[in-house]
């Protein structure tokens, strides 16, 4: 009796010991990848590599080891049409190179999820019930959208993000000038003001929400490094920045 009282109580300990060290990560990010079919299989290719170079670079290790808990929380989904989200790899906890370098390979070896239409606003819907499927809450919640057009499919993207505002999540983005679309199919066509401003406009909002561009998908890995750890660095706040990378 003993004896299977310790092992129960060992197991107990165990699990209680894995809830803590997942709530240590006090801040969540959603990778959210735009898949859709302006984005042909090189630039794919490229984005895909970006965010694995990303979570393993210095400069987002050095942000995420430099924090209180040492922790960051992540969720890497693609996205396409209204009817297209993927979780690649779920909620994942990242201390270390190891971490990181283990979500990195699953990215990397998950095939494309989709090609289709572009809605922003069921992929932030979507993130957004990500956060309500962690096993733990976080403090911050964050929304990292990286995409090269407009939101054509799905509802409103302006009512998506001021409902995921309204419930103290920031939505980043970054906007990827891609001037070599697919034209294997319908490309998008720039809206008024170029993509940045829509982005900035449309997309992006909450506490410190901030915008990167991009010039070409060439220049995407070391954006979106400089964005992680920009992301984990900010705390508190408000307003909109936007930063250009060429």
């Amino acid at each position: 009796m003993r004896s299977a009282l310790a092992t129960v109580t060992l197991l107990a300990l165990l699990t209680y010991s894995g809830e803590l060290r997942a709530a240590d990560a006090d801040l969540q990010i959603v990778l959210a990848a735009d898949v859709s079919r302006s984005i042909d299989d090189g630039e794919f290719d490229l984005q895909r590599k970006g965010y694995a170079a990303a979570l393993t670079d210095p400069r987002v290790l050095t942000a995420i080891q430099g924090r209180a808990n040492g922790a960051l929380g992540v969720c890497y989904v693609e996205w396409s049409g209204e009817e297209e989200q993927q979780v690649v790899v779920d909620w994942t906890e990242i201390r270390d190179e190891e971490d990181a370098a283990s979500v990195a390979a699953a990215i990397l070896a998950a095939p494309r999820s989709f090609m289709g239409r572009t809605s922003i606003s069921a992929a932030i819907d979507f993130s957004m019930a990500r956060f309500a499927a962690a096993k733990w809450q976080a403090a911050r919640r964050i929304i990292d959208i990286s995409g090269d057009g407009t939101n054509n499919s799905g509802r409103s993207v302006t009512e998506a993000r001021d409902q995921a505002i309204a419930s103290g999540v920031t939505i980043n983005g970054l906007a990827i000038v891609n001037d070599r679309p697919n034209l294997g199919y319908s490309a998008h066509t720039q809206p008024p003001g170029g993509l940045p401003l829509y982005y900035s406009q449309n997309v992006i909002g909450g506490p410190n929400a901030f915008l990167i561009v991009v010039k070409d998908f060439n220049s995407f890995a070391d954006a979106m490094a400089n964005k992680l750890a920009k992301e984990i660095d900010v705390a508190g706040g408000g307003g909109k920045l936007a930063f250009s990378l060429k």
